[in-house]
Protein backbone atom coordinates (compact mmCIF):
# COMPACT_ATOMS: atom_id res chain seq x y z
CA UNK A 1 0.00 0.00 0.00
CA UNK A 2 1.28 3.08 -0.96
CA UNK A 3 0.59 6.28 1.36
CA UNK A 4 -0.41 9.39 -0.64
CA UNK A 5 -0.13 12.94 0.90
CA UNK A 6 -1.31 16.24 -0.66
CA UNK A 7 -1.66 19.74 0.16
CA UNK A 8 -4.24 22.22 -1.54
CA UNK A 9 -5.28 25.37 -0.49
CA UNK A 10 -9.48 26.68 0.43
CA UNK A 11 -10.11 29.92 -0.01
CA UNK A 12 -10.92 31.45 3.39
CA UNK A 13 -13.92 33.17 3.31
CA UNK A 14 -15.22 29.43 1.83
CA UNK A 15 -14.22 27.40 4.37
CA UNK A 16 -17.06 27.24 6.56
CA UNK A 17 -19.05 26.08 3.36
CA UNK A 18 -16.38 23.68 2.63
CA UNK A 19 -16.21 21.89 5.90
CA UNK A 20 -19.96 21.84 5.69
CA UNK A 21 -20.18 20.11 2.63
CA UNK A 22 -17.74 17.63 4.15
CA UNK A 23 -20.29 16.67 6.82
CA UNK A 24 -22.33 15.19 3.90
CA UNK A 25 -20.09 13.90 1.18
CA UNK A 26 -22.79 12.09 -0.85
CA UNK A 27 -23.15 8.48 -0.41
CA UNK A 28 -22.26 7.64 -3.85
CA UNK A 29 -19.07 9.43 -3.40
CA UNK A 30 -17.92 7.52 -0.85
CA UNK A 31 -18.74 4.31 -2.95
CA UNK A 32 -16.86 5.53 -5.69
CA UNK A 33 -13.60 6.18 -3.89
CA UNK A 34 -13.54 3.27 -2.38
CA UNK A 35 -14.37 1.03 -5.48
CA UNK A 36 -11.30 3.44 -6.98
CA UNK A 37 -9.15 2.37 -4.41
CA UNK A 38 -9.05 5.20 -2.45
CA UNK A 39 -8.75 3.72 0.87
CA UNK A 40 -7.67 5.81 4.50
CA UNK A 41 -8.76 8.79 3.15
CA UNK A 42 -8.58 11.93 5.38
CA UNK A 43 -8.64 15.64 4.82
CA UNK A 44 -7.62 17.69 6.97
CA UNK A 45 -7.93 21.55 7.25
CA UNK A 46 -6.09 24.92 9.14
CA UNK A 47 -7.96 28.09 9.92
CA UNK A 48 -6.21 29.83 7.30
CA UNK A 49 -7.63 27.52 4.43
CA UNK A 50 -4.51 25.13 3.90
CA UNK A 51 -5.89 21.73 3.59
CA UNK A 52 -4.28 18.20 3.85
CA UNK A 53 -5.35 14.77 2.48
CA UNK A 54 -3.95 11.63 3.01
CA UNK A 55 -5.07 8.21 1.27
CA UNK A 56 -3.56 4.74 1.09
CA UNK A 57 -3.91 2.77 -2.54
CA UNK A 58 -1.89 0.25 -4.31
CA UNK A 59 -2.07 2.47 -7.48
CA UNK A 60 -2.69 6.29 -7.30
CA UNK A 61 -2.62 6.73 -10.62
CA UNK A 62 -5.00 3.85 -11.75
CA UNK A 63 -6.99 5.26 -8.66
CA UNK A 64 -7.35 8.77 -10.08
CA UNK A 65 -8.38 7.56 -13.48
CA UNK A 66 -10.42 5.03 -11.53
CA UNK A 67 -12.54 8.17 -10.49
CA UNK A 68 -12.12 10.53 -13.30
CA UNK A 69 -14.57 8.08 -15.10
CA UNK A 70 -17.05 7.93 -13.23
CA UNK A 71 -19.94 10.37 -13.04
CA UNK A 72 -20.22 10.99 -9.55
CA UNK A 73 -16.39 12.59 -9.45
CA UNK A 74 -17.37 15.16 -12.14
CA UNK A 75 -20.36 16.28 -10.19
CA UNK A 76 -18.42 16.77 -7.21
CA UNK A 77 -15.55 18.42 -8.45
CA UNK A 78 -17.04 21.07 -10.40
CA UNK A 79 -19.29 21.98 -6.75
CA UNK A 80 -16.21 21.74 -5.28
CA UNK A 81 -13.56 23.84 -7.94
CA UNK A 82 -15.04 27.46 -6.80
CA UNK A 83 -13.74 26.81 -2.95
CA UNK A 84 -10.22 26.72 -4.21
CA UNK A 85 -7.36 28.65 -4.76
CA UNK A 86 -5.70 29.22 -7.98
CA UNK A 87 -6.25 25.52 -9.45
CA UNK A 88 -5.45 24.91 -12.75
CA UNK A 89 -8.50 22.33 -13.61
CA UNK A 90 -10.72 19.89 -11.62
CA UNK A 91 -9.31 20.22 -7.72
CA UNK A 92 -8.58 16.13 -8.23
CA UNK A 93 -6.48 17.19 -10.94
CA UNK A 94 -4.23 19.43 -8.55
CA UNK A 95 -3.09 17.04 -6.45
CA UNK A 96 0.82 16.43 -6.16
CA UNK A 97 1.61 13.92 -4.00
CA UNK A 98 4.28 15.18 -1.05
CA UNK A 99 7.60 13.16 -0.99
CA UNK A 100 7.58 11.13 2.03
CA UNK A 101 10.44 11.48 4.10
CA UNK A 102 9.86 9.34 7.61
CA UNK A 103 7.57 7.25 8.35
CA UNK A 104 7.49 5.52 12.08
CA UNK A 105 6.12 1.73 11.55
Amino acid sequence: MTRICFELHVKPDKLNEYVERHAAVWPEMRDALREAGWNNYSLFVKDDGTLIGYLETEDFAAAQAAMALTEVNSRWQAEMADFFVALDGAPDENIVPLREIFHLD
